[in-house]
């Protein structure tokens, strides 16, 4: 299977997760929300594994989160978290369907995840909060790294439509890709403010912007 497809996830995959593991309940419903492409899947769940390696608790903050569903795994891998926020400028419609489904496996997601349409400057964060993000577009990685910063909460993305114009490279492109220098700076800029970095990557056959980067504050 072709994990970076963007095809649908539809019910006539069912038969092909029919396994006992979490990875195959989360995506049969999926598949009957029929709603998301595969690739965003396997994003959210490779993301999702990496981030609670390393960081448990706090409320989620999932931002740039399309259909949310980055928080509502979280939600599953750690249920120590009391809630999460899911939050986009226009949450998509289908994105009620998958939340319905995931609920209809797992009743205690009930209550704990909320939509808010809203720009992501005006979210309302707390330094106990575990900010997310899954591929948000060109400068609002920045923009939620520096929100993140501003409230002193952990945070993992992982960035991806890295926009060279005009960008703060700190000279790297004569070494590296435009891309990975400007992910470089983000990392630097980071640890200037006293944050501990980890860098990791997710599989590259789901997509060549895999680079994951996770912050903790002092």
């Amino acid at each position: 299977m072709d994990r970076s497809s963007r095809n649908r996830l539809t019910e006539k995959l069912l038969p092909q997760f029919a396994g006992d593991t979490l990875f195959d309940a989360i995506t049969r419903a999926v598949c009957r929300a029929s709603c998301l492409p595969r690739k965003e899947l396997y994003e959210a769940w490779e993301v999702a594994r990496r981030v609670r390696r390393r960081f448990r608790g706090g409320r989620i903050v999932d931002m740039a989160c399309g259909h949310g569903l980055l928080a509502q795994i979280l939600l599953l891998l750690d249920d120590s978290s009391p809630m999460a926020l899911a939050v986009d400028r226009l949450i998509p419609k289908s994105a009620a369907a998958l939340a319905v489904s995931l609920h209809a496996s797992w009743p205690r997601l009930r209550d704990r995840i909320q939509f808010v349409e809203a720009d992501l400057r005006d979210m309302q964060l707390h330094h106990d909060d575990l900010i997310v993000s899954s591929h948000a577009c060109g400068g609002l990685t920045d923009l939620i790294l520096d929100r993140a910063v501003e409230a002193g909460a952990r945070v993992a993305v992982l960035p991806c439509c890295h926009d060279l114009k005009d960008a703060d490279l700190s000279g790297l492109q004569g070494w590296l890709d435009g891309p990975l220098a400007m992910d470089v700076v983000r990392v630097t800029r980071l640890r200037s403010q006293g944050y501990r970095v980890f860098t990791q990557q997710i599989p590259g056959d789901i997509t060549p912007k895999n680079r994951l980067l996770l912050a903790e504050p002092p």
